[in-house]
C-alpha cells in the first residue's frame, strides 16, 4: 500500500530538456521522524501509517500519481556562474493542488543521487533535515512566504561528512521549485524556445496577472522586496543567496547556512563560506537587487531584440531599491507600533538600531520588550535608551495602540542558533524532546512564553559561524 495524494504534475509535461525523470534511490530501514499532520491534510494526503509515511517519505515506494524527477538549473555562486547545477540530491515527486486551491511541490530532498549531483553523494544527514524543518515552519508561523517541511525521515543509512552521521529525508513543500537559476540555463545555452515555454509556465502558474517577460520581471521584483524586508525585520540571515536559491515565487528557499541574530549587528555574518560578507546581513537588499539583475538579463535573451527592452529591464530592477525600502519601513515602523509610517520614521528606526548595536541589544528581545514596556532593559546602559524612547513617545502619541500593533509583528521567539543546534545533537542520540519543544513553541512566535527559548545565548553556547549541511 502506498499513500494517495491529488497529484497533477504540470513540470513534468514540459519537455525532458527541463529535467531528468529518475525515481529516488531506496533506502535500507526508514523511520519516520516528524510529520506535518496539519500540512498533510491541506495537501490531501490520504490517512496512512507511519511505515506507509516513512516509505514514500524517504523513497522507498512512490505516492501514486507521482512523477518523480530532478530539475535542472544553473546560477550565480557567490558572484561566479556555475552553468549547469540542478537537483543533485532532491527528487520532485511531482504537483498537488491543496484544498486552499493552490498547487505546491512536494519534494525529497536527501533522496540520492542525480545527474546534477557533481560528485556527491545524493544524500543528506539529520542536522541539516532538522534544521530546514524547524526554521521553515518558524518562518511560516512568522508570516514569511516559505517553502514548508511536510515530514523528516531517517534513512537506517550512515552519511560521511567530517565525521559518520545519521542519514536522514526532508520532504519540502513549496509553491515551486523554479529559480532564477532556472531561467539561467537555457539562456546561457541559446535555448530561445525552452527559455519562452519557461517563462509562459512561470506566468501561468505564479502571475497569471502579469504579461510577457517583463510583466514576469516586474512580480518577481515585486516579491523578492517584500521578502527581503520580511527577513530583516525578523533578523533573519540567508547566508547563501545564490540566483540558484532564490524562487521567483517570493518564497523563501534552501535553509542551509542560514542563521537569526542575537545581538544586532548589521554586518553580521553566520554562513562559515561567506567568507567576504557578501550575504551579511545589511547587505541582502542589494544582493537582492543584484539577483534580480541576473533574472532580467536571462529574461532578455527571449526576445527579438533584448537590446530594445534593455532601458525597460534596467528601469524596473533599479526601482527595487526603493521598493525595498518602502517594505522594509512598512516593516520596522510596525515593530516600533507606527502603522501609518512617514518617510521620516525611518530616521527614527535607524537611531534605536543604532543604538542597539552600539550596546550590544538583543535583536528580537529588544523590539519584543518595546512592546510589552520593558525595552530599557536590553541595553547595557538604559540610561541611552532613555532619550530615543522619548522622541519615540512623542512620534507613536497613544501607547495602548502602538503596542497592540507590536505586539503582533514582534515574535517573542525565534530559531536561535544554540538552540537548533542543542535540538540537532539531541536528535542525533535519539532524543527528540527538544525537537518537538522547538517546534510547539514555534507554532505560536508571537505569544510563545517560554522564557529560556527567548534568552539569548551565554558566550559560551554561541554559535559563531553555521554550515550548508550538504
Amino acid at each position: 500500500m502506498t499513500i494517495h495524494a491529488p497529484f497533477d504534475n504540470t513540470y513534468a509535461r514540459l519537455p525532458q530538456a527541463f529535467y531528468t525523470k529518475l525515481s529516488p534511490t531506496p533506502v535500507r530501514a526508514p523511520k519516520l521522524v516528524a510529520y506535518n499532520e496539519p500540512l498533510g491534510q491541506l495537501l490531501g494526503f490520504s490517512h496512512a501509517s507511519a511505515e506507509e509515511r516513512a516509505a514514500v517519505f524517504s523513497g522507498v515506494t512512490l505516492p501514486e500519481g507521482a512523477t518523480p524527477l530532478a530539475q535542472l538549473y544553473a546560477g550565480h555562486q557567490f558572484g561566479s556562474f556555475n552553468p549547469q547545477l540542478g537537483d543533485g540530491r532532491a527528487i520532485l515527486l511531482g504537483e498537488v493542488v491543496g484544498s486552499d486551491g493552490k498547487r505546491r511541490d512536494i519534494q525529497l530532498k536527501g533522496s540520492g543521487p542525480t545527474p546534477y549531483s557533481r560528485m556527491g553523494d545524493g544524500r543528506a544527514w539529520l542536522g541539516p533535515v532538522l534544521r530546514e524543518y524547524v526554521v521553515s515552519e518558524a518562518m511560516h508561523s512568522l508570516g514569511i512566504p516559505t517553502t514548508r517541511a511536510l515530514a523528516a525521515t531517517l534513512t537506517g543509512e550512515e552519511v560521511l561528512r567530517d565525521s559518520v552521521l545519521p542519514g536522514a529525508v526532508l520532504t519540502r513543500v513549496a509553491a515551486s521549485h523554479l529559480r532564477v537559476g532556472t531561467f539561467q540555463v537555457f539562456a546561457h545555452r541559446g535555448q530561445i524556445s525552452e527559455l519562452r515555454q519557461l517563462t509562459d509556465y512561470a506566468l501561468a502558474r505564479h502571475y497569471p496577472e502579469a504579461d510577457g517577460p517583463m510583466g514576469l520581471l516586474r512580480a518577481v521584483c515585486s516579491a523578492q522586496a517584500d521578502l527581503i524586508a520580511a527577513w530583516m525585520s525578523v533578523g533573519f540571515i540567508h547566508g547563501v543567496m545564490n540566483t540558484d536559491n532564490c524562487a521567483i515565487s517570493g518564497e523563501t528557499i534552501d535553509y542551509g547556512p542560514c542563521a537569526f541574530m542575537d545581538d544586532y549587528h548589521a554586518d553580521t555574518v553566520f554562513s562559515s563560506i561567506d567568507r567576504t560578507g557578501r550575504y551579511a546581513y545589511s547587505n541582502q537588499p542589494r544582493i537582492a537587487v543584484w539577483n534580480m539583475a541576473q533574472f532580467a538579463t536571462a529574461l532578455l535573451q527571449q526576445l527579438d531584440d533584448p537590446e530594445a527592452a534593455v532601458p525597460e529591464a534596467t528601469k524596473i530592477v533599479h526601482a527595487m531599491p526603493s521598493q525595498i525600502e518602502a517594505a522594509w519601513l512598512r516593516r520596522f515602523a510596525a515593530k516600533i507600533g507606527i502603522a501609518d509610517p512617514q518617510k521620516d520614521d525611518t530616521a527614527l528606526i535607524e537611531d534605536l538600531l543604532a543604538l542597539m548595536q552600539a550596546q550590544g541589544a538583543d535583536f528580537t528581545n529588544t523590539f519584543a520588550a518595546l512592546g510589552e514596556g520593558g525595552a530599557r532593559d536590553q541595553f547595557l546602559d538604559p540610561k541611552a535608551f532613555d532619550a530615543w524612547e522619548q522622541t519615540w513617545l512623542a512620534r507613536i502619541g497613544e501607547r495602548d495602540a502602538a503596542q497592540a500593533l507590536m505586539v503582533q509583528v514582534n515574535p517573542r521567539v525565534i530559531p536561535r542558533n544554540h538552540r537548533i543546534e542543542a535540538m540537532i545533537a539531541a536528535a542525533v542520540a535519539g532524543d527528540y524532546a527538544p525537537f518537538e519543544r522547538l517546534m510547539q513553541a514555534f507554532a505560536d512566535p508571537f505569544g510563545a512564553s517560554d522564557s529560556d527559548l527567548m534568552r539569548p545565548p551565554l558566550a559560551s553556547e554561541k554559535v559563531p559561524a553555521t554550515f550548508c549541511g550538504t
